[in-house]
């Protein structure tokens, strides 16, 4: 293999382009899915809208106070720079395991499962009861084997150059976010006056749904039920962050980022927002509640589009599913190329091809991701691991008010909206229902926590190792050529 000096990054992605890797990051499956489950939690529509809105004002706080530390460090890597630089490498390093481990081969391989489970409703042999091999401690089915097929195609295509996957990001995120609004337009239009008042009557009850019945939450329990409930909520508000891992390769970044930050949040707020005032216009109360395996966005499809609504909610949530996955595999490569450079992973992983992308990076999360689709086990990482994001989201916006003291010499284009009032009440938010989550639901936060503090070891390995992990050229114009 030959290396060329020859080429970077290349500034490729524009406003737009950043705003759609924003919002197709955040826009999965989940607005289809979990508001049953949250609707199960709280038991009214008042409590349900109002879950869904302060999910959206946390999202948008953060993404505004990342805004000043992409325009301090717009590098490749994003949030793993930002934590580097604020704390200590080894912080950085928690952060890049724990994102490479689950954070994002996890959300690769269950919204690629996704894909498969969806695209069933059309081809019912792409189904997971398709089972293609039974060896014992795993069976293997259709739709895993479907869903590697989807993510090895995407990366495949990501390794040609950056316009393609941004083509692709761009025109599928475009695609979602009209079908989205023509679902919502047609949902209102399909809306049952009383449905609707019937589901307001519940106002803002809140309790745990036991049939007809509504069981009050006593004491602190109610902030446990709340937490919970948002575990949902704030996944499918996700990921709003790799657009931060594509720094530089954003025209103008320190305007672009947080200005893409800023719509591409917004847009999702707005649409989940109405899509859940939709669901409350259309489906009674139980009925969101009690949608068949939670799907609430198939069953109120049904109803606004009679038999042929499962159809077309299934080639909504295939282009919405198929674009997502598009920008979470787009741009997480490029957080393990940055920790490859630091000397903290495999060195081959921080050059780039003759196309000007991290290859490799590429193909070793791909690697990964499919096996976390084949051993099943991707849900239940993906529930452990929303306690951690949250716990890197609050030291993240911390380190704005530690880079401020110590590095007060960095340009800072843009800073934090609200600052230092709504940086804090995001980390005093986000802390409440990280405390609530460590009582009341331990089985999504001790394991994820585990996932974390394993990196530790890892990492003083590879820091002592250096003849395994070696460090990198300094520079970004180390390449391959192949």
């Amino acid at each position: 293999m030959q290396e060329s000096t020859s080429k970077k990054f290349k500034q490729s992605f524009s406003l737009l382009d950043a705003t759609m890797i924003v919002a197709g990051s955040m826009i999965g499956s989940g607005i289809f899915i979990v508001s049953a489950d949250m609707t199960r939690t709280v038991g009214s529509a008042g409590w349900l809208i109002l879950l869904w809105i302060l999910t959206g004002v946390l999202t948008l706080i953060a993404a505004l106070s990342y805004g000043e530390l992409s325009a301090m460090f717009p590098k490749a890597g994003g949030q793993y720079v930002y934590l580097k630089e604020a704390y200590n490498p080894l912080t950085g390093f928690l952060y890049g395991w724990s994102f490479f481990a689950v954070i994002q081969t996890g959300t690769i391989a269950a919204v690629g499962v996704a894909f498969s489970k969806f695209a069933s409703y059309i081809f019912p042999s792409l189904g997971e009861a398709n089972i293609l091999a039974d060896i014992g401690f795993v069976k293997i089915s259709a739709a895993q084997i479907t869903s590697i097929l989807l993510i090895i195609f995407l990366t495949a295509i990501n390794t040609m150059g950056v316009k393609e996957g941004k083509i692709i990001q761009t025109f599928f995120t475009l695609v979602k976010l009209a079908a989205l609004f023509g679902l919502i337009i047609f949902g209102f239009m399909a809306a049952s006056k009383t449905t609707w008042d019937t589901n307001w009557a519940t106002g803002f009850s809140f309790g745990k749904m036991d049939g007809d019945m509504l069981v009050p939450y006593i004491g602190f329990a109610g902030i446990g039920a709340i937490s919970g409930a948002m575990v949902g909520s704030l996944f499918s508000s996700d990921s709003w962050n790799n657009v931060t891992f594509i720094a530089n390769e954003i025209k103008n970044p320190k305007r672009n980022i947080g200005l893409a930050l800023f719509l591409g949040t917004l847009i999702v707020t707005l649409i989940y927002t109405a899509t859940n005032l939709m669901y409350l216009a259309v489906m009674p109360l139980q009925g969101i509640a009690n949608a068949e395996n939670d799907r609430v966005g198939v069953d109120a499809a049904k109803l606004i589009f009679g038999s042929g609504g499962t159809a077309i909610i299934a080639v909504m949530l295939m282009v919405s599913t198929f674009g997502c996955n598009n920008g979470l595999i787009l741009s997480g490569a490029r957080v393990y190329y940055t920790m490859a450079k630091d000397g903290l992973f495999f060195k081959q992983v921080g050059k780039l091809n003759k196309n000007a992308v991290p290859a490799r990076g590429l193909w070793i999360q791909c690697l990964w991701a499919s096996v976390l689709c084949l051993s099943g086990r991707y849900g239940d990482l993906l529930n452990y691991i929303i306690f951690t994001v949250l716990i890197f989201y609050i030291l993240t916006i911390i380190g704005i008010f530690i880079l401020r003291k110590k590095r007060p010499d960095i340009p800072r284009s843009y800073k934090a909206f609200g600052y230092p009032v709504l940086p804090m009440l995001y980390v005093i938010a986000a802390s409440i229902i990280c405390i609530s989550l460590l009582k009341y639901r331990p089985d999504y936060t001790w394991p994820g926590l585990g996932i974390v503090l394993l990196g530790i070891p890892i990492y003083y390995f590879v820091w002592k190792h250096k003849h395994v992990i070696e460090e990198a050229p300094e520079d970004d114009e180390a390449l391959m050529k192949e």
